[in-house]
């Protein structure tokens, strides 16, 4: 057996450790840091305390944001969670043409999620194409304005995000169907269970974790939602900024040479908390039904 020098290990793990040091431990790391300080993005700053996290307790505009989070979370997630399941379950069959519906749903997936944002904003434009056949089809007298009321505006981002994400779950289940035993479907037919009973028995069920899974997906990304809101609200969070998200007020706060980073920063760590929250509590959930 040839002589293995004890460093040869670290040398197959330095780059990888390297990577995780200065592109994710050290930024988490500054952003604490920054969080207490009134740092602008071409000065270091000094250090004010936890004055950035009472500004937070009185800042108007944040808990609009969180309200748009926790809205768009609870809303996202049923749909996206019940949805795509429904979607694999029907695709999954073996079927002539199955394979185009398949490709169907999930191309908004792999469009970009701008381009697909700004056709929305088109489509949902005051002189766009739903107010315009709407309009013509005598179901509204006037353009409803989807992009400049702030319900309207919340309401179409909720449905541009289910309809892109649509297909990416639909795949990450199909791949989950593909567990579920077919004897046990088969069995259940033969005692007269008919497809809704097969369906709440055995399907799901049988992709439980994958649900829970998903669940924690939708909602970290609800919570963290930008591009949607940002784009349709022509990047000014619709009527007095009541439609920003966390990471829009993010953005705008340490944008610019004059950007607060040290008040952006607090911000991230708010964010941090709120998206770690529904995260132990899905997991939670999945621990007790695995325990039952």
């Amino acid at each position: 057996m040839r002589y293995q020098r004890w460093f040869t290990p670290w040398v197959l793990v330095i780059p990888a450790l390297t990577w995780l040091l200065v592109f994710n431990l050290w930024p988490s790391i500054n952003t604490v840091i920054l969080s207490f300080t009134n740092a602008k993005p071409l000065g270091g700053g000094t250090f004010v305390g936890l004055k950035n996290f009472e500004t937070l307790l009185h800042d108007e505009q944040l808990r609009w944001a969180l309200l748009n989070s926790v809205i768009y979370m609870v809303v996202c997630l049923p749909f996206l969670t019940v949805l795509p399941l429904l979607l694999a379950v029907l695709v999954e069959k073996k079927l002539p043409g199955i394979t185009f519906f398949r490709t169907a749903f999930y191309t908004p997936v792999v469009a970009s999620a701008v381009v697909v944002a700004l056709i929305w904003q088109w489509i949902l434009d005051d002189r766009g194409l739903v107010n315009g056949l709407a309009e013509k089809l005598g179901f509204i007298s006037g353009p409803l304005p989807f992009l400049s009321d702030q319900w309207l505006l919340l309401l179409s981002a909720i449905s541009l995000t289910i309809w892109k994400g649509l297909g990416y779950y639909m795949i990450i289940y199909l791949a989950a169907l593909g567990n579920v035993g077919r004897e046990l479907h088969e069995a259940a037919a033969v005692d007269g269970a008919g497809p809704l009973r097969r369906f709440v028995h055995i399907t799901i069920p049988g992709v439980r974790g994958t649900m829970i899974l998903i669940s924690i997906l939708i909602s970290v990304s609800a919570l963290r939602v930008f591009s949607e809101l940002f784009i349709l609200s022509g990047g000014k969070g619709g009527p007095g900024g009541r439609d920003n998200s966390v990471v829009m007020l993010i953005q705008q706060y340490s944008q610019g040479f004059e950007g607060n980073l040290g008040y952006a920063s607090a911000l991230s760590i708010v964010l941090f908390f709120v998206t770690v929250v529904p995260m132990l509590v899905l997991a939670r959930l999945n621990r007790k039904g695995a325990e039952a």
